[in-house]
């Protein structure tokens, strides 16, 4: 788990990303969260990515197992269960992880088009699944209470690794030397 400031990630962090997501890496500024192998888990991206597009989605879901999984609770309709809960205590804890998201988002790079932007649907609905569980997963459990819900549902556990064997995979990652985006 990690919020800013980030470790910068490694090469392999970068070569691994690529690989989950076939495709270069780009605008990468950190690993937020990883399988307990060590292979990236979640990625941070950059608030504004380096052809200055407004990037909102500062913890992206990486790894294919999990994306996989909340993908099928997507399309199970938890997204609709989950969204029903946002009353009382649960409302107001997930109004304070947007505000935590925004928070960690603001210490990295403030970029105007998205100031008080967070992700998922946050804080008033439940929008996208993967940008809660990225959320939950590098921020540790009880700060963004419908990722952790989202989580507990889902058929995959950061407990259990899931990886590729991503040595045996060829090298699928930027060619200019540029900085790796998530996206």
């Amino acid at each position: 788990m990690a919020t800013p400031p980030f470790d910068p990630p490694t090469a392999e962090d970068i070569r691994i990303v690529s690989l989950q997501l076939g495709r270069p890496a780009r605008d990468v500024i950190g690993i937020s969260a990883r399988c307990v192998c060590g292979a990236p888990t979640v990625v941070s991206t950059k608030p504004r990515l380096s052809d200055g597009t407004p990037f909102p989605t500062l913890y992206y879901l990486c790894h294919p197992a999990a994306t996989a999984a909340v993908s099928t609770l997507e399309a199970n309709g938890v997204m609709t269960e989950l969204a029903a809960l946002l009353e009382g205590d649960v409302a107001d804890a997930y109004r304070a992880a947007h505000e935590a998201f925004l928070a960690d988002r603001e210490s990295i790079e403030h970029v105007e088009e998205i100031a008080g932007v967070s992700a998922g649907g946050m804080p008033t609905r439940v929008k996208c699944l993967h940008a809660l569980v990225g959320h939950s997963l590098a921020a540790g459990p009880g700060v963004n209470p419908i990722g952790d819900l989202a989580l507990e549902r889902a058929a995959w556990s950061p407990d259990v690794c899931e990886c590729a064997d991503y040595d045996a995979e060829p090298a699928n990652s930027t060619t200019d030397g540029s900085a790796p985006d998530a996206r």
